[in-house]
């Protein structure tokens, strides 16, 4: 969802403080592209995920409102954290989802503005490729049932079905290169660049084990764990939610695999 401009309202009355002392309006995807396709925002090339990122890092306290058509979004902050968010009837993390899933919109950055309610408890990083893996999922379904798939190929399905095992919070192919595969998001980014330091070290380890090229490897952390299956052209990045085997899932994630290649 790219960004065209942003508003940032101050919380005194009839006070609104624009981006560098004046509003900007950056061309639209539809006039560079001939696609509807675009959020409002402040600076060229970020995504709503990328605001999202940013005030987690910046910990800030506040209120995004997220406008799609007749339909609006709340995101709150508190101390960067994601705390609750509302869409239509629709509250927590299922309400989250439904406004990253808009394709188009505006949206203001309203700081200081505050809610009492606590219905999301993951961190930003997380919740953002849940949200990804959600996405994935219903495009995934609205496509199985018009009976036609997605249009994308084999790769998209078994990544897909991958990406919907219990306990796998987000996956991502990644080529020889080190580049992610038809992926360009902020999440894939980062699992891509975990994945490459955990590729470095177990080829070290090979090294010093006499061992051979390692074909698979883990890290285990308290909130999540990665793991990565290797392959002569590419190779499989997979984020596990912490409180998930990741064994259980490696052996989930190679039954997709071999059900793919019959």
């Amino acid at each position: 969802m790219p960004i065209e401009s942003v508003q940032i309202q101050r919380p005194e009355p009839g006070v609104r403080a624009r981006a560098r002392g004046r509003e900007r309006r950056m061309a639209s995807p539809k006039d560079s592209i001939g696609r509807a396709e675009g959020f409002e925002g402040a600076v060229a090339g970020l995504s709503l995920a990328d605001v999202i990122q940013l005030n987690s890092t910046s910990r800030f306290s506040g209120c995004i409102s997220v406008h799609y058509g007749a339909s609006q979004g709340l995101i709150f902050f508190r101390d960067g954290d994601v705390v609750h968010a509302e869409q239509g009837t629709r509250t927590g993390a299922e309400a989250f989802f439904d406004i990253m899933e808009w394709r188009t919109g505006r949206f203001n950055v309203q700081p200081n503005v505050a809610t009492t309610s606590r219905t999301i408890q993951m961190s930003a990083q997380h919740l953002l490729m849940e949200a990804h893996r959600v996405i994935d999922e219903r495009r995934a379904g609205r496509g199985a049932g018009g009976g036609q798939g997605d249009g994308d190929g084999e790769p998209e399905s078994w990544l897909a079905r991958v990406r919907r095992i219990p306990g796998l919070a987000y996956a991502v192919v990644i080529a020889k290169d080190g580049r992610c595969v038809d992926d360009p998001s902020y999440e894939a980014e980062t699992l891509a660049g975990q994945a490459g330091y955990l590729s470095l070290v177990a080829a070290r380890l090979g090294n010093i084990f006499k061992a051979g090229p390692a074909q698979v490897a883990a890290v285990n952390g308290a909130e999540r764990h990665v793991l990565l299956l290797m392959s002569k052209k590419n190779s499989l990045a997979v984020l596990v939610h912490g409180n998930a085997d990741v064994g259980a899932v490696e052996a989930e994630v190679r039954k997709v695999l071999a059900a793919a290649r019959g």
